[in-house]
């Protein structure tokens, strides 16, 4: 076993802390990955303080990481060491069911294994990115292209993935007309990357504050749907609609605002039940539907579309040390757009 420097939660009440956790040898298809930065997604923080169900302690969270190939397994022949790689939200499958065998591991019908919190294949819990080193099956490791600022790489392969897969699916592109819901960490790049794919993008969001940044990021609008009737103004407008936001929100007001065979795709998760009139996706064959990451296959596709594009997150860069401070901060919207750790710091 490896010994790693890691930051990790205790318990669900108490603050992130310093700590040393094991990796698992090497085996002959893994790749040990030292990691050099590491996302903060708001998944990690809804994790450790157990608002989606208890989990076991101590626990290192952190499913955006990138970082160099330190050592190869005897089998492995995807990568080498000194590769540039980056590892998402899950390290495993089952490999055997439907999903898993038409490529679509991140449907697994036996359940992905997490890049955290997860129960690995020799039974012990995962641990995520926040720490020096990861070891992870070859197979769900991707490569990150050069033409990717390094330090920014991360949150792609969370935010970048879940907002790619469901533009890609429902089509994007030149002639289409897409809505973003929210503009954090998921919406400015659900907001890049539908313009990079040739789309009139148009933001809601309840008030003016990111007008600005909506517009540098390829908006061609940006709506404050907290005023009055602003939705009205919208009927009938958009093919697809990405809702980012993991909140209440009124789905019925939104599905309005669809042309026909349009669909609202959620990649937020609100904690509450929503309510929705049937009437509203019968009328016009309009689609009601969710997302959820990628295939490693798509995560790579995505990768390799923003390294040709240019695209890349906007983030800020902390030491391990405000790690605490970054969870606050999220939590209260005040990130423009996503956290990243700096992982030489821990």
């Amino acid at each position: 076993m490896l010994t790693v420097k890691a930051y990790g939660a205790t318990s669900a009440t108490d603050p992130l802390v310093p700590l040393e956790i094991e990796r698992r040898d090497v085996g002959p298809h893994d790749v040990l990955i030292a990691i050099r930065y590491a996302g903060i997604c708001h998944s990690d923080i809804h994790t450790v303080r157990e608002e989606w169900g208890p989990i076991t302690f101590p626990q290192v969270v952190g499913h955006e990481i990138v970082g160099e190939v330190a050592e190869i397994g005897s089998a492995v022949t995807t990568h080498a060491v000194g590769d540039r790689v980056g590892v998402g939200c899950m390290v495993n499958s089952c490999r055997e069911c439907e999903e898993c065998r038409a490529g679509d591991e991140h449907l697994c019908e036996n359940g992905n294994v997490g890049t955290y919190s997860s129960v690995d294949v020799d039974g012990t819990i995962t641990q995520g990115g926040y720490s020096t080193h990861v070891v992870v099956n070859e197979d769900f490791v991707l490569r990150v292209p050069t033409e990717i600022p390094y330090e920014k790489a991360a949150p792609l392969l969370c935010a970048g993935i879940t907002t790619y897969s469901p533009l890609a699916t429902w089509g994007a592109g030149a002639g289409k007309k897409v809505a973003v819901v929210g503009l954090g960490g998921l919406g400015h790049m659900a907001v890049k990357i539908a313009v990079a794919m040739g789309a009139e993008v148009t933001v809601l969001s309840r008030t003016d504050a990111k007008k600005d940044d909506s517009l540098a990021f390829g908006a061609a609008r940006h709506i404050a749907t907290g005023e009055e009737g602003a939705l009205d103004s919208l009927k009938r407008s958009f093919d697809i609609i990405i809702n980012t936001i993991s909140a209440p929100f009124d789905i019925d007001a939104h599905l309005r605002t669809l042309r026909p065979h349009g669909a609202l795709v959620n990649v937020g998760l609100p904690p509450e039940a929503l309510p929705m009139h049937v009437g509203s996706v019968v009328s016009g064959r309009k689609v009601f539907a969710g997302s959820n990451i990628g295939s490693i296959k798509e995560t790579q596709e995505m990768l390799d579309f923003c390294a040709e594009r240019g695209i890349a997150p906007e983030t800020e860069l902390i030491p391990a040390d405000r790690i605490n401070e970054a969870y606050d901060r999220t939590v209260a919207g005040d990130v423009r757009y996503r956290f990243v750790i700096d992982t030489a710091t821990l």
